[in-house]
């Protein structure tokens, strides 16, 4: 190779570098001040165990749920409607769901469904020290969220995963999130098609210093829509093993 050629090749590469330093600069500003209106990364990582009581209005009905999580090992969620209990389990390596109004059995949850529901055995969440978990963040732009100006980052996970998020530009916090799902399938049912839900977060309380939203709501009007009111957090709160398994 000629080298003029090999000049032009080392400006080439070097130019998407610095193009690559550039973008990477203003995200992790975003990335970092949404942790400091969280409470900061320490305090975020000190969290081990996530405790959420509310309620669930899905379809003009209103649903009891209990949300426990154990950092990296454990999702579960609970619930109880007109006098039927029922629970979704997921831990790193498998998923259970036991829905009395649909079956008296235990579903396991595999494949992509699965996949897609790790993602909340994170309790600080993907953007938190991002890098080191094997993501990529990429700022997209700016947009608008209900009269709110909003980062849009799309962070791509390990898995291949990705997951658009609206940071509010004057309070550092979440405001939306949006990503693509697999339906609720199982067994010898077929799967709905792959669909895109947005998760809108508000209500903004502190728990022991650390800012968590208390209403979550998703769009649509299927069984995946509703919104989500939390009356009670709590973080650090001993879990008992039994509700790493599943049961009728």
């Amino acid at each position: 190779m000629e080298i003029k050629n090999i000049v032009l090749l080392v400006i080439f590469i070097l130019g998407l570098v610095y193009l690559q330093l550039l973008q990477a600069k203003p995200v992790d500003e975003i990335i970092n001040k949404y942790a400091e209106a969280r409470g900061g990364k320490e305090k975020l990582n000190l969290i081990n165990s996530l405790y959420m009581e509310g309620f669930r209005e899905i379809i003009g009905n209103k649903v009891n749920i209990k949300v426990t999580k154990v950092q990296g090992k454990l999702y579960r969620n609970d619930f109880e409607f007109a006098g039927s209990k029922g629970y979704t389990i997921v831990t790193p390596t498998e998923g259970w769901a036991f829905i009395p109004m649909r079956s008296q059995k235990v579903e396991p949850i595999d494949g992509d469904r699965l996949k897609t529901m790790q993602t909340d055995l994170d309790i600080a969440g993907p953007l938190i020290n991002y890098t080191a978990k094997g993501n990529k963040a990429v700022l997209v732009g700016k947009e608008d969220i209900d009269g709110k100006e909003a980062h849009k980052i799309k962070v791509t996970l390990g898995t291949g995963k990705e997951i658009v998020y609206l940071i509010d530009t004057e309070t550092s916090l979440l405001l939306q999130t949006r990503q693509m799902i697999t339906g609720l399938g199982s067994g010898n049912e077929i799967a709905e098609p792959e669909r895109e839900v947005i998760t809108t977060f508000s209500d903004y309380k502190s728990v022991n210093g650390t800012m968590f939203p208390h209403k979550i709501s998703m769009g649509g009007n299927g069984l995946g829509s509703g919104s989500i009111t939390f009356n009670k957090i709590e973080v650090n709160k001993q879990v008992d093993e039994n509700l790493f398994v599943p049961s009728t």
